[in-house]
């Protein structure tokens, strides 16, 4: 019989689509945040200048919940497993979070169900990553994981065009509220199906299945003078970083980067003062202990993350003024032609997302070909190209051609990092590591929020445009990184 978790070869593929289905209502989550959520605080009164600084919960909540839950997951085993007690706490939690969002008659209600929100969604979606990893072989991994991407797209497509279609073909008065609570309907259906038709293996089986990574290799845990060390560095780095924000008078949002570092090297200090009481680190301190202890496939992966989403940020934040610019000749966010401008990004951001889902599919085949780093190295040159695209072109009917790129690069930037992390790391780890991966999804993010608005007005001018440039180099940048990502423990290069 086959092992528990892992279906019969004739089910494998139902097996890995009812494992995999769930991600299309969480992705129908964000969609749906992502379009809408500006939309509900400026009509709830908030300025233009002020949207950055209430948009921070989404980056911040995945910051701190996903490597926790990870953490706990990792620990956990009861009934439903380890992961899926997350997945459907979540889902309850995000689709009360979802109905209620629209419903807000403040702006200060609004900020903090966007941060109940995102938390939520965060509980409910890193342990699908997890989930892949612990439940499926190694060869089958990478076609999960591009699977996943399918239903991501798919969902961001549904999410991206629901408030438009329930207004148009159905008549809703507030489209909006609608289309909150179909999300929240099709999120509680998809990932209770995922759930109900997904069984998991218990640890101990985990690690009789890959004992060679039970006590994997790598840098032994730092001795204390290393860590005290450490811990001061980013202590005193964040400091110098906010009286530097203090002296030119940057974005505020530098401060909070300020703070995260001097938080991280806090608890690095405060691990080697439980170490010293001989006491046993917990909580976020093993996180953290976890964190300088990464495995080389995860701190490789961590710098060309860095690169990768920071072009991504720099796309989402600057496409509709460049386009606005450079192919509707206007600058005016007032005017019927930047309206028109928004409305074609719009179309342009659903035609990457519909890519991605379908160059997903072919990633596990290219894979066994040239191996995933080159495919993700390619994959995120094809992105490079794109953004290039978007800041040169002057016909806005020509745009859907770098969407193409930065389709094939979504792709990969979804499915590959994740398989090639799953292959790298302890099974006994996979959910506190998978978390720790999304840090260095967020913190560029961070990053770039903080710092784009100075380089698009000191380097180029004003010029948005000059932002997907940097975001062009970016990914060029990334693109060569992941070449430098070792195999880990997979077949191939």
């Amino acid at each position: 019989m086959p092992s528990r978790g892992v279906a019969p070869s004739r089910g494998a593929s139902a097996h890995l689509l009812n494992m995999c289905l769930g991600l299309f209502g969480v992705q129908i989550v964000w969609g749906l945040q992502n379009a809408n959520t500006s939309r509900i605080f400026q009509a709830l009164g908030a300025d233009v200048d002020e949207l950055a600084l209430l948009w921070i919960a989404a980056p911040i909540t995945g910051l701190l919940v996903q490597p926790i839950i990870g953490h706990l997951s990792d620990r956990t085993w009861g009934r439903l497993g380890r992961r899926r007690p997350y997945i459907v706490a979540g889902a309850l939690l995000t689709a009360l979070a979802l109905v209620a969002m629209p419903a807000v008659d403040t702006l200060w209600s609004a900020s903090l169900m966007l941060w109940v929100l995102t938390a939520a969604i965060n509980i409910a979606m890193e342990p699908f990553r997890a989930l892949v990893a612990d439940t499926l072989p190694e060869p089958r991994r990478t076609s999960a994981f591009a699977l996943q991407v399918f239903f991501i797209g798919a969902g961001a497509v549904f999410a991206s065009t629901l408030p438009w279609i329930l207004s148009n073909w159905f008549g809703a008065i507030n489209p909006v509220n609608t289309a909150y609570a179909v999300g929240a309907a099709v999120l509680l259906v998809t990932v209770g199906w995922s759930v109900a038709t997904t069984t998991e293996r218990p640890p101990e089986q985990l690690l009789a299945d890959a004992p060679e990574l039970a006590n994997p290799g790598g840098p032994s845990p730092s001795g204390t003078t290393a860590l005290i060390a450490s811990g001061i560095g980013w202590v005193a780095g964040g400091s110098a970083l906010a009286g530097l924000t203090v002296a030119v008078g940057a974005a505020r949002e530098l401060y909070l980067v300020a703070g995260i570092a001097a938080v991280f090297g806090l608890l690095q200090l405060g691990a080697v003062a439980l170490r010293r009481r001989g006491r046993a680190s917990i909580g976020m301190i093993v996180i953290v202990e976890d964190i300088l202890h990464m495995p080389i496939v995860l701190r490789r992966l961590a710098v060309v993350q860095f690169f990768t989403w920071f072009g991504m940020f720099a796309l989402w934040v600057y496409a509709v003024p460049v386009i606005a610019a450079l192919d509707f000749g206007t600058r005016d966010a007032g005017s019927p032609a930047y309206a028109a401008s928004a409305d074609w990004v719009g179309v342009l951001f659903a035609e990457y997302n519909a890519v991605a889902a379908g160059a997903a599919l072919l990633l596990p085949w290219a894979g066994r070909r040239i191996g995933r780093r080159l495919v993700h190295a390619l994959c995120l040159g094809c992105g490079a190209l794109g953004m290039l695209g978007f800041a040169t072109l002057h016909q806005a009917g020509m745009l859907w051609l770098p969407a193409l790129g930065i389709g094939i690069a979504w792709a990969a930037i979804l499915s590959l990092p994740y398989a090639m992390l799953s292959d790298g790391v302890p099974p006994q780890k996979m959910g506190v590591y998978m978390g720790i991966h999304n840090i260095f999804i967020v913190l560029p993010q961070l990053v770039a929020a903080a710092s784009m608005g100075f380089v698009v007005r000191v380097l180029f001018g004003g010029e948005a445009a000059g932002s997907l440039l940097v975001a062009a180099a970016a990914l060029t940048v990334a693109g060569l990184l992941a070449l430098a990502i070792p195999p880990g423990s997979y077949t191939g290069n």
